[in-house]
């Protein structure tokens, strides 16, 4: 018999108590004291609780009844819960409602656990996305086992695990020095970290009691016009399965490849159309590219209407649809790269034929009294800047001095 019967003192139970009665006794006085029925009652409520933390877990009632309160026992149990974690778990979510909420541990009724959502990107062409498109993905994922109902085994095979009560931890007490003890929080090796137990012999002979099976399922996806680069398309409780748990959902993220012509900006599209030197000077009437869905776009440059190299037009209304309003669309800004005959391909008699058709040359400035003559060469802009400065003869004649002395020599002033 212990020396110290406070915590069984509290509970109103005597020292040989079994489980039960410690467990129906705890029971009965939280209902009582617990603070959302009675407010003024925290202190006692935290005693009971405390009291019941100690003496429900086998381990630390052993401790306490060897050490008492001041010992090693005194204080530990359910491996640091709080008072209304542990009053929710004897209770299965309390019968009070209390200041977290209706789904607190105070509620009437608790919370549904949900699985994880599993995210895949799904790449995706600006053709797809200009158009729409219905594709379709092969996902695999666990499911609960329809042969077993998620149970494991057949029925009444599962046992809640008796070494940690169906926890799936445990607590162990170590001594970590010279009358100091540690209590500890360790998964389970009876049930490894599950909770429950069963027979070899009886585990469900399709999923081997792990609850789940692997499952292939060919999901039907929708693209939708205007979507974009990034744009998340959720699948409704299309992730793991797992028995008990609300079941999360298979996020598609969308990866759009680059495009060979067209590059993309919100609603608008952009794209770069070489043009011949004849063309920018004298107009055209050509399809210039071929759309998203596959049309040609004709344009018409009327002649005298000088297109320059760099130049932007604007095509209103040919860009990307707007998502969830595909009627609208956004335009598509079109640059023109002018490219110019190569050299030698004309004749002399054709040059000057040519130069009277075009304006006129421009007036050089008035010329210095000296002038230098080049002949063009070809330049790379990737050299610019590459040339550091050097040291030559006019740098170390300047440096010198009226004497001959070197610099950094100065006369001594008498």
């Amino acid at each position: 018999m212990p020396g110290d019967t406070k915590y069984y003192d509290i509970l109103g139970v005597s020292p040989d108590a079994t489980d039960a009665e410690i467990k129906k006794a705890y029971k009965k006085l939280a209902m009582k004291y617990h603070p959302d029925k009675n407010p003024d009652a925290g202190d006692e409520f935290k005693e009971i609780s405390h009291a019941y933390e100690t003496l429900s877990d086998p381990e630390a009632r052993e401790m306490y009844d060897r050490y008492g309160e001041d010992g090693p026992g005194g204080g530990f149990g359910f491996g640091g819960m709080s008072q209304e974690e542990m009053f929710a778990q004897m209770f299965g979510g309390g019968f009070f409602g209390g200041p977290m909420g209706d789904e607190g541990p105070g509620s009437r009724r608790s919370r549904t656990r949900r699985g994880e959502d599993i995210s895949h990107n799904l790449n995706v062409t600006l053709e797809d996305l200009y158009n729409g498109k219905t594709t379709k993905l092969s996902l695999e994922r666990n499911v609960v086992c329809g042969l077993c109902n998620g149970k494991g085994g057949k029925s009444g095979a599962v046992k809640k695990c008796t070494t940690c009560d169906g926890r799936g931890v445990k607590l162990v007490v170590r001594q970590i020095g010279p009358g100091m003890m540690q209590q500890m929080q360790v998964t389970c090796n009876g049930c490894d970290g599950k909770g429950e137990i069963m027979r070899e012999k009886d585990r469900c002979k399709k999923c081997k009691g792990a609850k789940v099976v692997n499952e292939k399922k060919v999901m039907e996806i929708f693209i939708e016009k205007g979507m974009r680069n990034g744009e998340k398309i959720p699948m409704k409780g299309e992730a793991d399965q797992q028995p008990g748990i609300e079941t999360g959902d298979v996020i598609l993220v969308l990866q759009q490849k680059p495009h060979s012509v067209f590059e993309r900006s919100g609603a608008d599209l952009s794209c770069k159309i070489t043009i011949t030197l004849v063309e920018a000077l004298c107009g055209f009437s050509k399809i210039l590219l071929t759309h998203l869905d596959g049309r040609g776009i004709h344009v018409e440059q009327p002649a005298g209407s000088v297109i320059k190299p760099g130049q932007v037009k604007k095509l209103t209304g040919e860009g990307m649809p707007h998502y969830k309003r595909p009627i609208d669309k956004g335009d598509l800004y079109i640059t023109f790269e002018v490219e110019f005959p190569k050299d030698g391909w004309t004749t002399a008699a054709n040059m000057k034929a040519l130069e009277a058709l075009l304006p006129g040359r421009g007036e050089s400035p008035m010329e210095p009294e000296l002038v230098d003559h080049f002949k063009l060469e070809d330049g790379d802009i990737d050299d610019y800047g590459a040339h550091t400065h050097t040291g030559n003869a006019y740098d170390s004649d300047e440096d010198e001095d009226m004497d001959g002395h070197g610099p950094g020599v100065q006369c001594a002033q008498s």
